[in-house]
């Protein structure tokens, strides 16, 4: 039987994971923070088609509603693996905690940074972002570094705005429709829900190549699957049944249509509108992995994110093999 919890809030109570079988099968609790945004679609894909299971898996998905409450969690011990940033392997790594990716999901980061409609003419770029107010899905997540480094490009940082959680949902669209923030941050199908209704106008957009290119220099690892390395080394066979069920996951939407991959999900995660939904879809099928790998400049593109944001990097030094385990990876292709 496939269990699927779904917890909001750094505070819910969860019980311990453990490695289990039933009848051969192997139990993992799997964090994610925003499951119905298309930033982590490969992960819903992997579960509503039928990958994971298809992999012997009893997969139980704890939902934390941000990327910084899902590493928490990882961190606690209350689930065995998050799919969440690359960039968080990197800072944990910082902080002596060996905590690695396995599978890369998202080769471009696809968050979209866009001001309210009617501030278009005020706010023009990240340079007129000082004062402001910022929507992010939640303080501390990929979202949220995304419009630090965008500042910090034009010499602002993080105390020139104020930054607001406003999650992934129905509540972000409406902090943007009642004047709640300035600019948003986040992942589709938000920013394509806005767009429609004539709410917001993109600045930055990380959905596409040159997109990410613009702001990063090149590929940008986004979503990732990752876990503590004890996990991987104790664990080689779930954790590699966990990445085989990925890699079939991208290979598969590297052929979908937006009506295949629209048609796979519950109708809760299109907002009302499945025609907007597959049109966020279309805008973000280029920025997912096409096989599962971390290249290395895509590494040094989020590394040189961090010591830019964040003053703890800039005098560090990290090991940046030690942040993607390609083994299992690899083991698939061959």
């Amino acid at each position: 039987m496939k269990r699927r919890t779904f917890l909001v809030g750094a505070g819910a109570l969860i019980a311990a994971p453990a490695v289990a079988r039933a009848q051969g099968r192997i139990a993992v609790t799997l964090g994610v923070g925003g499951k119905p945004v298309l930033y982590y679609l490969p992960l819903s894909i992997a579960e509503r088609k039928g990958f994971l299971s298809g992999e012997g898996l009893d997969v139980t998905i704890n939902d934390f509603g941000g990327g910084a409450k899902a590493l928490q969690a990882l961190v606690g011990g209350s689930v065995d693996v998050v799919t969440g940033a690359y960039e968080h392997t990197i800072r944990m790594q910082a902080k002596g905690q060996d905590i690695r990716a396995t599978c890369e999901l998202g080769r471009f980061s696809g968050i979209t940074i866009g001001v309210r409609a009617s501030l278009k003419d005020q706010i023009k770029s990240a340079a007129d972002f000082k004062g402001r107010k910022i929507g992010v899905s939640a303080p501390g997540s990929s979202t949220y570094l995304t419009a630090l480094y965008a500042m910090s490009k034009v010499g602002l940082t993080a105390k020139d705005a104020s930054f607001i959680g406003v999650g992934t949902g129905a509540g972000a669209v409406a902090a943007m429709q009642k004047g709640e923030i300035d600019i948003m941050s986040n992942a589709e199908p938000i920013i394509s829900k806005l767009e429609e209704t004539g709410d917001l106008v993109v600045l930055i957009d990380t959905r596409t190549e040159a997109g990410s290119k613009a702001l990063f220099g090149g590929s940008c690892p986004a979503a990732t699957l990752y876990a503590p390395h004890s996990y991987a080394e104790k664990n080689p066979e779930a954790m590699q049944k966990l990445v085989n069920a990925f890699v079939k996951t991208l290979h598969w939407l590297a052929k979908a249509t937006p009506e295949e991959v629209a048609d796979a999900m519950p109708k809760e995660y299109q907002l009302g509108d499945p025609g907007l939904y597959r049109r966020a879809v279309k805008a973000s099928l280029e920025s997912y992995s096409r096989d599962g790998l971390i290249t290395e400049a895509g590494q040094q593109a989020i590394y040189a994110m961090l010591k830019a944001i964040d003053p703890a990097f800039k005098d560090a030094t990290i090991d940046l093999k030690k942040t993607f385990d390609d083994r299992f990876v690899k083991n698939v292709k061959a």
